[in-house]
């Protein structure tokens, strides 16, 4: 077998800070700028706002406690395909690769490359998705109106910056780490500054005082008249799952660091600790930067801020209209390093799932870098696709479905794998274990359910998506049949 496709062939040169930058750098992206309008709409109230971003944290750090036990057990690269594989078979795993390299990942990419082109029109408009650069006339619409495909700036941009952070990481994790712990240090100490002026700024005790007078009260928000209705029952039950969809995609991704577990020193002790430090740090400035907007803006302001950006109307209450070009800045740092983590996470499952025949036979080899560089530039290639199409955007609708299966299965993992592999070495156990995990897994699958239910038209997509792979398995393994028997 050659060097450069062995796993003892990654270099292990991430330490302890290493692996919690790339859990904090990778779960904060644009999400905790834009998302808590969405949620006011859907919840109304100052007290609920805040009680989704806690609950949000409490259970992505449950999660995250919960996957130190697996991650201690199976220290090498591709994460959470490597467990399910251990607990189940390599369908499930394939399912989840399947799913990750389809949507879950590479959709996360497009999108946070797009936000990170959005945000930087704000500082030059030639940048904007409105400048078109190419178009070409693909057809008519039944109204006889011509169709075209369009390439605008904010596309280019979104592409430039996902193949520059490919290419950086192709050359090895010391330059990708690097980039990783530095812009992430400096998107915590901007975030902390946000809050700060904040609170020290912006922050009017009538506005406070006005946002949490009725602070219990369920009531969302008719986005086309602008009033508001009381909610409760089944409405309310639908009402809080869809606040949740924002809140926890913006505070996933904390699982990438199980993906370089092969590259990181001592993994059996610094993926777990990295996976909790994480955690608990976003979990920690979501609810400070929430609690920041409550006390700077108006409720109704906060559900209808402009385009969602929630985070702009709070710069502009604090610093005036230099307010938005901050902001804007503050999010490309907090996009580009956010999708440096992506990137140099998901070429680490792509190339464990080649190693057992179930990816492109190239994605298996490691570079002279001792990086699966020809995982990352097909990783690149989709995800480059994916913003080109504008339709990414209709996928992170149902990702967070797909998502919370695969994290409801791997955390009944280890319940499994206790069984099946009692006397296996576990330097970690799960904290809480068996209630804390029990508790995530019936949270996820209520809250499966519920977006199944309720969002039937966008979550029932991403089901299908995932249950594709399924034939696709088999066809694979068939093939593998085929020419095993020829040979």
């Amino acid at each position: 077998m050659k060097k450069e496709s062995q796993e003892g062939s990654f270099k292990r040169e991430l330490g302890l800070l290493d692996g919690t930058m790339l859990v904090v750098g990778s779960m904060i992206g644009s999400g905790i700028f834009i998302v808590s309008a969405d949620i006011a709409r859907q919840v109304g109230s100052a007290g609920w706002l805040i009680v989704i971003w806690v609950l949000t944290g409490l259970v992505t750090m449950i999660a995250a406690v919960s996957y130190g036990e697996l991650s201690a057990m199976f220290p090498k690269s591709g994460g959470q395909y490597i467990y399910l594989k251990e607990a189940y078979n390599k369908l499930i795993a394939f399912l989840y690769g399947w799913s990750f390299f389809s949507v879950m990942q590479t959709g996360s990419i497009a999108a946070v490359g797009v936000a990170f082109s959005k945000f930087a029109a704000y500082l030059y408009e030639p940048l904007s998705d409105t400048n078109v650069l190419w178009q070409l006339q693909t057809g008519r619409a039944v109204n006889r109106t011509p169709e075209y495909f369009s390439l605008n700036a904010a596309q280019m941009v979104s592409i430039v910056t996902i193949v520059f952070l490919t290419y950086l990481n192709s050359r090895g994790v010391k330059d990708s780490k690097a980039l990783q712990t530095f812009l992430t240090i400096i998107k915590i100490l901007s975030l902390f500054g946000l809050i700060v002026f904040g609170f020290t700024l912006g922050a009017k005790a009538e506005i406070w005082n006005a946002n949490w007078a009725d602070a219990w009260s369920l009531k969302s928000m008719n986005v086309e008249t602008g009033s508001w209705m009381t909610i409760g029952g089944s409405v309310l039950f639908a009402a809080i799952s869809a606040s949740l969809v924002g809140s926890l995609f913006s505070s996933d991704a904390w699982n990438g660091v199980t993906f370089i577990a092969g590259e990181i020193k001592k993994p059996e002790r610094n993926v777990g600790l990295s996976l909790f430090l994480g955690t608990f740090i976003v979990s920690v400035i979501y609810v400070l930067a929430n609690l920041m907007y409550v006390a700077v803006i108006p409720m109704n302001d906060i559900a209808t801020a402009k385009s969602d950006r929630v985070a702009v109307v709070a710069a502009q209450h604090i610093f005036g209209n230099a307010g938005t070009a901050i902001i804007a800045l503050m999010i490309m740092i907090s996009t580009f390093g956010c999708n440096n983590g992506l990137i140099m996470a998901g070429a680490r499952v792509y190339y464990t799932m080649a190693k057992d025949g179930l990816f492109f036979k190239r994605a298996a080899s490691l570079n002279k870098a001792g990086v699966p560089a020809w995982a990352s530039w097909i990783q690149c290639f989709w995800a480059s696709a994916l913003c080109l199409t504008g339709n990414y955007g209709a996928l992170l609708d149902f990702v967070m479905i797909i998502v919370m299966i695969f994290y409801i299965l791997t955390i009944l993992g280890i319940f499994l794998l206790r069984r099946k592999m009692p006397n296996a070495e576990r330097p970690y156990l799960a904290f809480g274990y068996p209630v804390l995990p029990m508790l995530y897994i019936i949270f996820a699958t209520v809250f499966c359910v519920s977006l199944l239910i309720t969002k039937t038209s966008t979550c029932g997509w991403g089901v299908v998506i995932m249950l594709a792979g399924i034939p696709v398995y088999y066809l694979t393994k068939q093939k593998e049949i085929t020419r095993d028997l020829v040979n």
